[in-house]
């Protein structure tokens, strides 16, 4: 089996049709053909289902693509990880992060370490923590921003740095009466609401309810770029992390203790050495994190976690 023969495969699998790979990969298509024939004939059993017209996976084809792709992922990796000997001239960081971090604590960071390694490629994924989580078990992302689950722990495949505790926080486009409100005070508010699978979504809607009540939704399934403008509209009011409201320039009121809150990591696969230029982009993270709390940038409610 060679990794020509994988990425012939896998490019088959994404586009479902020979000819297509074959140009996306710059190779004869009756090349591309035979070499996966012939991959097929050492495996034992065909990976796809000809048919005129269509192409699909067969059973064995399901099973051997995610192998390839985390394989064909190692051989990038490794061949990088040589690249990158030679001070950093060349390499790749593929950092991860959810939209609310995207806003807030990322840009800081990239621009920290663009300044430092102009030259290493940097690709950001923005995602919610269980889909980051497996990328990084994957080997799609080298290190990803993630949100601590409520219940607390994080996956056991992962090696993981808590980083900082951060407040969530009422913000409004309308002046706010009180500096500090508790969650009872949502009763009655028009909210603008996260979609499904946003952490902020859950963390609000959980807080209400052990509170006893539903809220009310004024508007809901925006990201965060939507959600503040959303607010901004007047539509509604928004709980949002500490660092996105200092940023928005949006009425802000803290909730009263017990308050809502949540922990950000740093994470990165157990299993996966880093290479030198994510090395390097974990402790730009580090370095950003320390220096915006030694500074006093950190909004109110947000804390350096001792880990850092």
């Amino acid at each position: 089996m060679q990794l020509q023969q994988l990425r012939y495969f896998a490019a088959v699998a994404d586009l479902r049709n020979f000819t297509r790979a074959a140009e996306r990969l710059h190779v004869a298509q009756p090349s591309l053909s035979q070499q996966i024939r012939t991959l097929e004939r050492e495996l034992g059993g065909e990976l796809f289902h000809r048919g005129r017209g269509s192409i699909a996976l067969t059973d064995a084809g399901e099973a051997l693509l995610p192998l390839a792709r985390r394989i064909l992922a190692d051989a990038d990796s490794a061949r990088l990880a040589v690249q990158e000997t030679v001070q950093l001239r060349r390499g790749r960081v593929r950092l991860g992060a959810p939209p609310s971090l995207c806003t807030s604590l990322v840009p800081d960071v990239l621009a920290a370490f663009r300044a430092r390694h102009p030259a290493v490629d940097l690709r950001v994924s923005e995602g919610g923590s269980g889909d980051l989580t497996a990328a990084l078990d994957a080997g799609e992302l080298d290190l990803a921003l993630l949100i601590a689950p409520e219940r607390g722990g994080h996956p056991p495949g992962l090696a993981v740095t808590p980083l900082l505790h951060e407040d969530l926080v009422l913000v409004s486009a309308a002046p706010l009466p009180v500096r500090r409100i508790p969650v009872e005070g949502l009763r009655d508010r028009p909210l603008v609401m996260f979609r499904e699978g946003y952490a902020l979504r859950d963390s609000t809607l959980a807080a209400c309810r052990a509170a006893g009540f539903e809220p009310r939704l004024a508007v809901e399934g925006g990201e965060m770029d939507a959600v503040l403008g959303f607010v901004r509209a007047g539509l509604g009011a928004a709980v949002v992390p500490a660092m996105v409201a200092a940023r928005s320039g949006l009425p802000t009121a803290r909730f009263t203790a017990p308050g809502l809150g949540r922990t950000v990591l740093l994470g990165h696969g157990r299993d996966i050495p880093l290479g030198r230029a994510a090395e390097r982009m974990r402790g730009t993270v580090l370095e950003q994190v320390a220096a915006l709390a030694e500074g006093g940038a950190l909004p109110e409610g947000t804390r350096l976690l001792a880990a850092t």
